[in-house]
């Protein structure tokens, strides 16, 4: 039973840091962004997410960055749509 407390005492403690910390590290990154290190790895590589290397060598992450990067290209809902077009055909004259 200890155990089972320390490890959900150590999930609370990682799960917070995500929330508090600003500057993560790659497994950290990747974890908090629910994909894969080497798919991360893959994203940095490329100069698809933004990332910073000061010493060259270990990639850091902005937590903000992360999900700012993370929320572009929003799907639009059915209804959004369907509002969209019926502006856009009253604009034009256009009845539905």
């Amino acid at each position: 039973m200890t155990e089972d407390l320390k490890q959900v005492a150590n999930e609370v403690t990682a799960n917070t840091i995500f929330c508090t910390k600003e500057v993560l590290t790659s497994d950290e990154a990747a974890r908090y962004m629910g994909i894969s290190k080497s798919y991360l790895y893959k994203l940095t590589m490329r100069g698809e997410i933004p990332h910073f290397k000061p010493m060259g060598k270990m990639c850091y992450f902005n937590r903000v960055e992360l999900e700012q990067w993370l929320q572009r290209n929003r799907v639009a809902t059915s209804e959004e749509i369907e509002q969209k077009a019926q502006n856009y055909c009253m604009k034009k004259g256009g009845i539905l």
